[in-house]
């Protein structure tokens, strides 16, 4: 079978140019659909991230606002405040190992005992219970709370170290063949907070009124359990 060809060749040249815009403005208009698409997703994405930040900018100025309005933040939040707050805190700290160390052996008479001894670094008072040979050496020890001074760094001036020095309650204990333990006391007493300050030293000045343990060879017991008493059960 023989088929003739009878379009000229300017009809076949249109027809083929004709194909290729059609093919063009496909692929074009397919690019700009694209294009389009694309150019939505980024003006979405751009929104949704702006509106985002808005957000999150909304919520970080609530909470700062609300971190801003506790007292002290800066004290609790920042690093540095309270590294420089140590320094304060360690020199507010009472040196209260000055107590057991030193103070109550060079203030406590060799023939008196303590079976119960209380602080309160805040009130700034002391109570002392204990046990004596005899209410002589109770009084005594009174004695040397009041008239106890002391000097703290490199000031000579003496200032009482007790005051308000009470006996506030004694007895004698009938029961008890330790003589060691015939009377029993308690002593209430203030201190200058200055003898506990950690950034001084201090240097008690006791009176000689009676021999105090730091001034022994070989002291007794500071400490001692209190005598019990014994009763009769009866039948």
């Amino acid at each position: 079978m023989i088929q003739l060809n009878l379009l000229p060749d300017v009809k076949l040249e249109y027809i083929k140019a004709q194909r290729g815009r059609r093919l063009a403005l496909s692929i074009a208009l397919i690019v700009s659909g694209v294009s389009i698409v694309l150019l939505v997703l980024l003006l979405s994405i751009d929104g949704l991230q702006k509106k985002h930040l808005n957000d999150l900018n909304r919520d970080i100025a609530s909470e700062s606002s609300q971190l801003q309005s506790e007292p002290q933040i800066g004290k609790i939040l920042t690093v540095q405040n309270q590294l420089e707050s140590l320094t304060a805190l360690h020199a507010a700290k009472p040196a209260a190992s000055r107590l057991f160390d030193s103070y109550l052996n060079e203030l406590t008479p060799a023939q008196v005992s303590i079976s119960s001894f209380n602080i309160d670094f805040t009130k700034q008072t002391m109570t002392i219970t204990g046990t004596a040979d005899a209410l002589s050496s109770v009084n005594q020890y009174v004695d040397t709370l009041k008239y106890t001074t002391y000097t703290s760094g490199d000031s000579s001036t003496a200032k009482p170290a007790f005051s308000n020095v009470v006996l506030s309650n004694f007895g004698l204990n009938t029961g008890t063949k330790d003589t060691t333990q015939a009377a029993t006391y308690t002593i209430t007493l203030a201190y200058d907070p200055n003898i506990f300050d950690i950034t001084q030293s201090v240097n008690l000045s006791v009176p000689h009124l009676v021999t105090t343990r730091s001034e022994l060879d070989q002291p007794t017991d500071l400490f001692k359990a209190p005598p019990v008493t014994a009763t009769k059960g009866s039948n």
